[in-house]
């Protein structure tokens, strides 16, 4: 009886054992099998590119410049015109040849709205090429009956001192005709709807493989005493303009150093300098482009009016700029630009 009640003793402990020992082989197994799970199917969250502004390809968190036209102001760029006022804010701004082989500015508004923008001076029949792809908003001090024709065709609204109020504004500090200054934020209230500009630039996303050669410096031919030159600035990773012997800077103090300057070669029709000559921008020419320090040489190409104008290096490939304010110089055919190559 004693030997039965031991051997059943005996027996049932071995049994617990049994089971306690599968338990914890099935913890460990779900254990094991739970981690390996979790660290095989876990990937990191994707990041989605946030809004940018069009006509800069910087970020636009507030989404600001969806809700605003393009806003083209022509700009004085005489000596007597210095120093300018809200250039610096400028997203784009093209540099044309007028009458007597001087240059003026569009300067083109839609990250930012500064409250004084000038000296205002007249429109020309090469501003027409410039703002119909953006449409938008045209100000201006008024111009010659051709030129003001010229621009009407265009998809803009147009101000001028003598209907914008006090969008526009003399300054008496200044003589006349270099004192007429534009709020930009008062005209832009007066567009209704807006009608946000598409991109002129494709630009590029992220850190990128330099290419072309290194530049230090370089100098866009106008005649007449307008030549420009920009010098490249390795702290800002910008270039530096400099006009009339002098460094360009605002009224503000900032220093005008736009991301990218592109050099266009165009025909002006009717001859450089000739009054009602306009810089031809349909159809296709050579192009230089400066960004990041270097430049690329290329074609610029535009089949029409409505379209922009596409920028593509040796091989045919769309150039990236780099995100920021942009400079087109519409340098005529029988000008040059001097390029002075960085050390190695």
């Amino acid at each position: 009886m004693r030997r039965s009640l031991v051997l059943v003793f005996v027996l049932a402990l071995f049994s617990n054992v049994v089971l306690a020992s599968s338990a914890l082989a099935d913890s460990t197994s779900t254990t094991t099998s739970t981690s390996t799970v979790s660290t095989t199917t876990t990937k990191p969250p994707t990041k989605k590119a946030g809004p940018v502004a069009p006509l800069t390809g910087l970020p636009d968190p507030s989404k600001m410049t969806k809700h605003r036209s393009a806003l083209t102001i022509k700009i004085d760029n005489t000596p007597e015109a210095y120093p300018h006022s809200g250039v610096q804010d400028a997203d784009v701004v093209y540099e044309e040849i007028v009458e007597g082989g001087i240059t003026r500015l569009a300067a083109i508004f839609n990250s930012r709205i500064p409250t004084v923008v000038g000296p205002v001076r007249s429109v020309r029949r090469t501003d027409r090429e410039i703002v119909f792809p953006i449409g938008g908003i045209f100000a201006f001090s008024g111009g010659a009956a051709y030129a003001v024709k010229s621009i009407a065709t265009a998809p803009v609204k147009l101000y001028t001192e003598s209907n914008s109020g006090a969008a526009m504004f003399r300054d008496p500090k200044r003589y006349p005709p270099h004192n007429l200054f534009a709020n930009a934020a008062l005209l832009m209230m007066k567009d209704g709807k807006p009608r946000p500009p598409p991109a002129l630039f494709t630009y590029s996303s992220g850190p990128r493989k330099v290419i072309g050669p290194r530049v230090s410096s370089f100098v866009v031919g106008f005649t007449e005493g307008y030549a420009t030159t920009y010098t490249w600035d390795t702290k800002s990773r910008s270039w530096d303009r400099s006009i009339f012997g002098q460094p360009d800077v605002t009224t503000n103090g900032a220093r005008i150093s736009p991301k990218n300057v592109i050099v266009m070669s165009v025909n002006y029709v009717g001859g450089v300098g000739v009054i009602d000559s306009y810089a031809q921008l349909i159809g296709s020419g050579p192009v230089e482009v400066f960004t990041q320090g270097t430049l690329q040489r290329g074609r610029w190409s535009r089949p029409n009016l409505r379209t922009r104008t596409v920028y593509k290096n040796a091989v045919g490939k769309v150039i990236d700029l780099t995100p920021g304010q942009t400079w087109v110089e519409l340098l005529d055919v029988s000008e040059h630009v001097s390029v002075i190559s960085a050390s190695s």
